[in-house]
């Protein structure tokens, strides 16, 4: 688009208003293509917008709004898996977000009920709760993989407790061994490194047999690893080991299952933020008391009641205005106290709003022309 024709859109002030409806919006992507909206000049193109508006808003006043707040741009981790990446489970769970969401979404609208213009979106989503909820099985949060996300992992970590429990058992021993507590800064076990350990006396460090790991920041206690519990702590560092390389294979898994259904869940991804679009559209025209203007491509306008949106509901001055049909001139006179400059704005706004499918704050059968 030409540079002139942008700074006509924001002189009239499209951009506040496009900032509102992306306030309305779920998902970050969706709050961007709100401010990406453009209009058009089509009539059958505005005429199909403002349906989708229509439909959507009087589904929201049936049902309340469906949530979009899971949607995330997963282009880039499903290209990755693709190319056989493993994926970090921060992205594997956006990627179960999405398909959480395109589950819900779809389940909005019910097979029998009466269908809309929607439909046709809703009715392309495909969900797959199955690699849903092997994801958010498998994967408690960015930084926790559950026991169960496999069997050999639950195996695993089953060992992990029971050889932790004997490094402390052992440890405990020499907590409570007169000859070696007298040595101890404090009678407790310690992890440095990764290894299980006691706080030791720093003049003391020679007193008590064992790897020193670490040193207090003021040099006065050494943290040392008890030859007694040297081998248990080699065990429970294997078993780690294997943990890591389970966790590392769950998700290659789960990054492959992924990657086999990458054009759906691109698919839905770009079903949801259109669908979350045209429902921030309904939500704004619910906050603006707005409708459906009736359009035309051939210069008839005929606004009752408009208001201009940016300025306070409880100051505007409601305009009426009517032009097109039996007069195609208008000369509006006045003294210089911006009357005359809000009424225009507000045609022109008015005008822009409904080209890129958004209802009028203005009253119920209210004409625009493209």
């Amino acid at each position: 688009m030409s540079e002139l024709y942008e700074r006509s859109l924001a002189k009239l002030e499209l951009d506040k208003v496009l900032e509102m409806l992306a306030e309305c919006a779920g998902s970050e992507e969706a709050k961007t293509a709100c401010r990406g909206l453009r209009p058009v000049s089509d009539l059958e193109d505005v005429k199909a917008r403002l349906a989708e508006t229509t439909a959507a808003s009087d589904l929201s006043t049936k049902k309340g709004y469906p949530g979009f707040g899971d949607v995330k741009d997963v282009s880039a981790s499903l290209e990755r898996a693709d190319r056989g990446g493993c994926l970090q489970p921060k992205e594997l769970l956006e990627i179960g977000g999405v398909l959480r969401c395109a589950r819900t979404v779809k389940s909005y609208v019910a097979e029998d009920e009466k269908p809309t213009v929607l439909n046709p979106l809703f009715g392309a989503l495909t969900p797959n709760k199955y690699l849903e909820d092997r994801i958010f099985g498998a994967i408690l949060s960015e930084e926790e993989i559950a026991d169960t996300a496999s069997p050999a992992l639950a195996d695993i970590r089953r060992h992990m407790r029971i050889q932790s429990g004997k490094i402390r058992d052992s440890l405990q021993k020499v907590i409570s061994s007169p000859a070696y507590s007298k040595f101890l800064r404090e009678p407790i076990t310690t992890i440095r490194q990764g290894r299980y350990g006691v706080p030791v006396k720093s003049e003391c460090k020679n007193d008590v047999p064992g790897l020193v790991h670490d040193v207090s920041a003021t040099g006065s206690t050494y943290f040392v690893e008890p030859m007694s519990a040297v081998n248990a702590n080699n065990a429970l560092r294997e078993l780690e080991l294997k943990e890591k390389k389970e966790i590392e294979r769950i998700l290659a898994e789960l990054s492959a299952e992924a990657a086999g259904h990458r054009d759906d869940i691109t698919a839905d991804f770009h079903y949801l933020v259109k669908l979350d679009v045209i429902f921030a559209k309904a939500k704004l025209a619910f906050r603006m008391r707005a409708w459906e203007p009736i359009m035309n491509d051939t210069g008839r306008i005929d606004l009752r009641k408009a208001r201009h949106p940016l300025i306070d509901p409880q100051k505007v001055v409601p305009v009426s205005l009517r032009l097109g049909s039996d007069f195609d001139t208008m000369i509006i006179t006045g003294p210089n106290t911006g009357g005359k400059t809000v009424t225009l704005k507000t045609v022109g706004l008015l005008t822009l709003m409904a080209q890129c499918g958004l209802h009028v704050p203005a009253g119920d059968g209210s004409v625009l022309s493209t």
